[in-house]
């Protein structure tokens, strides 16, 4: 027997006593007084039924008590949230009732992942002795580096943790927060209200960086919109890694150390700085919470900067940085640099040279490359970190020149650099000793010296 006016009655218990009154008063006392049954007109006594209908519908019906019920709240959810055995569990039986009562579903978008377990796949137990509890990753690595462990992994699959699991992410933690380190150490005499420079200002190699980091932003965005949490990691982690610091930071530090104060090569290379950090704090703040929060606090001041991280909106692409031939050019010059790196590698091995500064380069090239190299020889140079590069015809190379496998009709010689070495710039010059004042520094250095 059910009816409104029992159901009206067991729920006004429920709601004074908590639902264990189903369980703690009998059959009689459960039913409004004087309950008669409807089908002999004479029955008074009633059992109370133990079988179940669903063991979800609890769960399934939680949307309808959940956010309907509350004014800040909204129907459908945005987002049902849980482990993959939910597809036979509360999500399928959230998705027949509310279909059954209302034409949709309760939710817009599902989301399942995988079960933690340990770093061979094992389920964790504390009878094996594989458990490893937040806390303590929390007390010995920091919040952060479980933060990281959660973005880091594809949760889609079974999400495995061990020590050297950690251990890796601590020093990708460490990749990330040196590179900021090093950009903050750089930016100590920048004020972006006074030395922050036009677009069109900027040294070459800092707008290609520019369009580089708008790639980044729209894949992290796609990332996050798609709930990519991994995504998001690993392209930041490699943007800090390969184009920061072992190329574009690397190459930087000649222009930042050499160039006077307060010159507009020098102020190109901060303002693009300052745009790069500011836009990987507000990427990173969701998952390196704290660590995002510490670099923006650490940040130079400008007019309007807000004061958390977590006050700012995400970053979007911004079309006036956006080049997609500079993108291409520097992608070819990059190249040319790979296979330069090989030659000046194995130059290296056979003791030709030290430090790449020692090194004297030249390279006969392709001719679709003949053109792109001869407006960015100094660019070439710096990126290869050499002292000197000139482009020659192949016939001009030393004999038994490095051939690149990966460009056609690109050979590479490498000699012991010409010259001596600057004592202010590390770069090797053969016209040192013409300053009397300075006889140690190359004429390149003098002026900002002057």
């Amino acid at each position: 027997m059910l009816t409104k006016e029992i159901l009206d009655h067991i729920v006004a218990l429920v709601r004074e006593h908590g639902a264990d009154v189903w369980f703690e008063r009998e059959a009689k006392d459960l039913l409004p007084p004087g309950t008669i049954c409807p089908f002999c007109k004479e029955g008074r006594t009633f059992r109370k039924e133990t079988n179940i209908l669903d063991v979800w519908f609890d769960s399934g019906v939680s949307h309808a008590a959940v956010l309907e019920t509350r004014p800040d709240h909204r129907s459908p959810a945005d987002m049902y949230l849980e482990g993959s055995d939910q597809h036979r569990g509360w999500f399928h039986s959230s998705l027949l009732e509310c279909v059954g009562t209302r034409g949709r579903a309760p939710y817009k978008t599902v989301l399942t992942h995988g079960f933690v377990v340990d770093g061979e796949g094992k389920k964790m137990s504390k009878s094996v002795g594989n458990v490893i509890e937040p806390e303590e990753i929390i007390s010995e690595y920091g919040a952060e580096i479980l933060r990281l462990w959660v973005a880091a992994e594809d949760y889609t699959d079974d999400i495995r943790i061990s020590k050297e699991i950690l251990t890796r992410l601590v020093e990708a933690y460490r990749r990330i927060r040196n590179t900021s380190r090093y950009i903050l150490g750089n930016l100590s005499d920048f004020d972006p209200d006074q030395d922050r420079l036009a677009y069109e200002d900027m040294e070459e190699m800092d707008r290609w960086v520019l369009n580089r980091l708008q790639e980044i932003i729209r894949r992290v965005r796609e990332a996050y919109d798609k709930y990519q949490f991994h995504m998001v990691y690993y392209t930041l982690y490699n943007f800090c890694t390969v184009d920061l610091s072992a190329l574009y930071l690397d190459v930087l530090k000649d222009r930042l150390y050499t160039s006077k104060a307060a010159a507009r090569q020098r102020r190109s290379a901060q303002t693009a700085m300052e745009i790069i950090l500011e836009t990987m704090m507000r990427l990173l703040a969701p998952i390196l919470t704290f660590t995002a929060e510490e670099v923006w606090s650490a940040m130079p001041a400008y007019t309007g900067k807000p004061a958390s991280v977590h006050l700012t909106q995400f970053p979007e692409v911004n079309p006036a940085y956006l080049d997609e031939a500079l993108g291409e050019k520097w992608r070819s010059l990059i190249d040319v640099k790979g296979e330069i790196s090989r030659a000046i590698e194995t130059a290296r091995k056979n003791k030709v040279i030290g430090h790449s500064l020692d090194a004297a380069v030249a390279i006969a090239l392709p001719e679709k490359l003949k053109e792109l190299v001869a407006g960015h020889r100094e660019d070439l140079r710096a990126l290869q970190i050499v002292s000197q590069l000139d482009v020659v015809e192949k016939g001009a190379l030393a004999a038994d020149p490095y051939e690149s496998k990966e460009i056609e009709g690109l050979y590479v010689g490498v000699a012991k650099a010409r010259g001596q070495k600057c004592d202010r710039c590390w770069i090797y010059s053969e016209d040192l000793g013409k300053d009397p004042e300075h006889p140690t520094i190359c004429g390149r250095c003098l002026p900002n010296l002057k």
